[in-house]
């Protein structure tokens, strides 16, 4: 009887100790902002409200630099709380140089959070970044990556904004008269303009959407209709489904979000439902 006892009790000791490893694991969640966007971007959108209201915690924004990575706020000490990360990157700078940066707040957070399974959400050119950094040498290893309306066959819209911003003599004197500042942004989102126009041989998408990608969880979040025809006002509907990029056929959940372009709560909702799955 004695034995049988110990056996109970030792086996009870176990499953309380499994128990307890299993509550104090914790999902992170990266967020990855657009063009023209910022961490703050999640925040205005209500889409981090959303989170923080289902037991999400931010835990600071991550900036890089070639000096490293840092963090504010400071870490959180409570690490049962499912956390965000909201990432800080130039946002108009060249895909390449966003997707470096990204990859070593990744790496950073994984050194951070060695056990968690590590998520990402991306919106617009945010998605684009994300799935360079992701076959990038020492990405780390992602469960899942969810793009949000974002031009991964590029838009037509980068080029009409290439071609307004480069207009030739004289009609670059009107556009200037006409619209000096927002003229003068998009001569400084050159190098991004060309890296989300649509593939073609020599560009960046038409090699980075041949390149292979790690084996894990896509989701394409696509705006647009009932039926996602259209797409929204600056990316077309077939552009935002991975599913569509050679590299990725067939390996990506659709999800059609009626909507414009920019995020909202709704979003907040989305990513709930896909990180539970």
């Amino acid at each position: 009887m004695s034995q049988i006892r110990f056996i109970f009790r030792s086996v009870s000791i176990m499953l309380c100790f499994l128990l307890l490893s299993t509550a104090s694991r914790a999902d992170v969640l990266v967020l990855v902002h657009g063009y023209l966007g910022s961490p703050q971007s999640w925040v205005d959108s209500g889409v981090i409200p959303v989170l923080e209201q289902h037991g999400w915690r931010t835990n600071g924004i991550l900036t890089a630099s070639p000096n490293g990575v840092s963090q504010l706020p400071a870490q959180l000490k409570n690490k049962t709380n499912n956390q965000i990360y909201p990432v800080n990157l130039p946002a108009t700078a060249p895909i390449a140089l966003q997707a470096d940066l990204l990859n070593k707040m990744l790496q950073f957070i994984q050194q951070q959070h060695p056990r968690e399974d590590i998520s990402i959400a991306a919106h617009s050119a945010g998605g684009v970044v994300a799935r360079m950094a992701l076959i990038q040498k020492g990405s780390p290893k992602i469960k899942r990556l969810i793009t949000i309306a974002a031009p991964h066959l590029g838009t037509s819209r980068a080029e009409q904004a290439l071609n307004v911003s480069h207009s030739p003599f004289p009609l670059n004197l009107l556009t200037d008269l006409v619209a000096a500042p927002e003229m003068d942004l998009l001569r400084h989102s050159s190098g991004l303009l060309v890296d989300l126009t649509r593939p073609r041989p020599g560009n960046l998408l038409f090699w980075l959407n041949q390149q292979p990608h790690p084996d894990m969880q896509y989701y394409s979040v696509v705006r647009g209709d009932a039926f996602a025809l259209y797409g929204d006002d600056l990316v077309q509907a077939y552009s935002q489904d991975m599913n569509l990029v050679p590299a990725l056929q067939g390996r990506s959940t659709r999800i059609v979000a009626p909507g414009a372009h920019s995020m909202n709560p709704q979003d907040g909702l989305l990513l709930l439902q896909v990180l539970k799955s």
